[in-house]
């Protein structure tokens, strides 16, 4: 153990602790902007700096270790000056119209100003110009960019995508897009992990909640949404609401107060999916088309952009059924049309999703046949329904725990747990155990996929299961970088699995780049363990014993990959336009 004195604190830290993390142990939080422990820890920011008796210059605490014997002061004159200094000169090149800002209130360097004191800035001020396409799902402006380096570093050792770049010298050294290209001419999965590590308002999701409120403007829409099942573990962290507080169904009575005509829960459609899903697995499985490579789940469409941009010989793999998202697009304007008696065109379909690639898929050609334009009109991430809830001054308080509506009320446990990592395998393995010996499987019989702690194992778990004598192989990851070493391994022949789940971001959906951001915390562990609490306690956790899947099946697409099933719920990957 090594001994030092941190603001006349004596504190006993490992060997090999840096200040900083020595620092934390004592409750005493330094300030920082570029430093993602294990990920960016470049001290490019200089907002960290301390005070060594003894040393005449500052020293950056995130990147230096603990020596025996230091007396170190994170708060005298001389730090706070330099601080002061070094912040000041960060916003004379950064736009600090924050009223305008989608961070507001929820950025680190604004709290670092305000802490500071700064008031008034005594340097010109000198902004990148950048064009940017706005209507990419994902959006960078250059004028509020720090050059913290947190984007590229995420991008390269988490994401493993490399699609930002330090470009230019000197004084003109800027982040931009690798090689300088349109962000729209790389393969950027739009997972959205570079917004939600980004410190300050350069990176966000395209805002679309004006379309959203055009059309509740307008009487001759009939506005549906739908809520996917991890926006449920996130949502009211930004509204001062607790995990237990913030239901669903509080999220389907903000909606219709809004002024939603419909609101659904896309667990519904999760179900629908597995039984897809499901039903395609064992009709490849039995025929023996996965003895070779397995079948990837669709489900998350930043993972399909990756594999169609990185792996194309591997797309044929891919489950031919839609995502839950556009599964719930394509039945609104179809069967829910038909029930209502209007025409699909006057049907507008929106998504309240934890996920910036959803934008992108919503506009993609992901079906046989045109009923009425696109599937999904429009896509909101949780930051966005949150910001709605706030416009429209409704008061968390006010909320009351409704259902959604009919006739696609009901929801399983297995279509909850979709939005962790492991869940979309989980709810396809209970219900391919059922479909195999026409029973169900003990509830918990397949919790092994799961992951046990935010990233652990390399993002990944493997199961192997057996069901009589049938023996299923899977494997479920999460993190694009996980997800590339394992693909890697497969096409080595290192590994082999029979059915294999990706999502894009670590821990899943609930991790999404679409999420509440909290600077520094990772909390995508603690929401999945909220869906499957929900998932535990819920009345069935069985996507085939679901009652309006059931009816529909009965109703309108006869049973699981029948000829309507796949011209309306199922799609041809092609790599052109991912």
């Amino acid at each position: 153990m090594v001994n030092l004195t941190i603001d006349n604190i004596n504190v006993s830290v490992p060997e090999g602790t840096t200040i900083m993390d020595a620092a934390k142990m004592a409750d005493i939080p330094i300030p920082k902007l570029c430093y993602l422990k294990d990920i960016n820890e470049i001290a490019a920011c200089r907002v960290c700096v301390v005070e060594l008796e003894g040393m005449e210059r500052l020293v950056t605490s995130c990147n230096n270790v603990v020596k025996e014997g230091m007396v170190i002061h994170t708060n005298s004159p001389k730090v706070r000056t330099a601080r002061r200094q070094t912040v000041q000169l960060i916003l004379s090149q950064h736009d600090c119209k924050c009223a305008t800002c989608v961070r507001s209130g929820n950025c680190t360097l604004q709290s670092l100003a305000n802490d500071l004191n700064i008031i008034e800035i005594p340097f010109k001020q000198r902004l990148e110009e950048f064009p940017w396409d706005k209507e990419f799902p994902l959006i960078r402006d250059s004028q509020k960019c720090i050059k913290c380096m947190r984007c590229i570093q995420v991008c390269d050792k988490i994401q493993d995508l490399h699609i930002w770049d330090v470009t230019s010298t000197g004084s003109r050294t800027t982040i931009n897009v690798t090689g300088n290209h349109k962000i729209s001419e790389v393969s950027c999965s739009l997972c959205g992990q570079c917004i939600t590590h980004c410190p300050v308002g350069a990176l966000r999701e395209r805002d679309d909640t004006e379309k959203v409120w055009d059309a509740i403007a307008d009487d001759k829409k009939v506005v549906v949404a739908q809520v996917a099942p991890a926006v449920r573990a996130a949502w009211g962290e930004a509204l001062g609401l607790s995990r237990e507080e913030a239901t669903v169904g509080k999220i389907m009575d903000a909606l219709k107060k809004m002024g939603i005509d419909y609101v659904f829960d896309t667990s519904f459609t999760a179900d629908l999916t597995i039984m897809e899903e499901g039903n395609e697995f064992l009709q490849r499985f039995t025929k023996g088309e996965l003895n070779l490579r397995p079948m990837f789940t669709s489900c998350c469409p930043g993972w399909v952009r990756f594999l169609k941009s990185q792996y194309p010989h591997l797309v044929p793999q891919l489950s031919t059924a839609k995502s839950p998202q556009q599964m719930f697009g394509a039945v609104m304007k179809t069967y829910f049309a038909e029930k209502l008696g209007v025409s699909p065109e006057k049907i507008y379909t929106v998504s309240v999703m934890p996920c910036v690639a959803k934008k992108g898929e919503k506009e993609m050609e992901l079906f046989y046949q045109e009923y009425a334009g696109h599937d999904i009109d429009a896509v909101i991430t949780t930051r966005e329904l949150t910001k709605m809830i706030k416009s429209a001054h409704i008061s968390p308080d006010t909320l009351a725990d409704i259902d959604g509506d009919r006739p696609m009320q009901d929801g399983t446990g297995a279509g909850v747990i979709f939005g962790a990592t492991g869940g979309v395998m989980e709810a396809a393995l209970r219900t391919a155990y059922y479909l195999l010996k026409g029973e169900n499987p003990p509830e918990d019989a397949f919790k092994a996929v799961r992951s046990t702690g935010f990233n652990q194992n390399q993002g990944i778990q493997e199961a192997n299961f057996q069901i009589d004598n049938v023996t299923v192989r899977t494997a479920a990851v999460s993190g694009l970088g996980n997800a590339r070493a394992l693909l890697d391994r497969i096409n080595k022949g290192e590994v082999h699995y029979d059915f294999v789940e990706v999502m894009a971001c670590p821990g899943g959906c609930v991790g999404g780049g679409g999420q509440p951001i909290h600077d520094g915390r990772e909390l995508a562990y603690e929401r999945g363990q909220k869906l499957y609490s929900l998932d535990k306690n819920a009345k069935r956790r069985f996507s085939h014993e679901n009652q309006d899947v059931q009816k529909m099946y009965e109703e309108y697409f006869v049973k699981p990959n029948s000829p309507k099933s796949h011209m309306l719920l199922h799609t041809e990957h092609k790599l052109e336009g991912f």
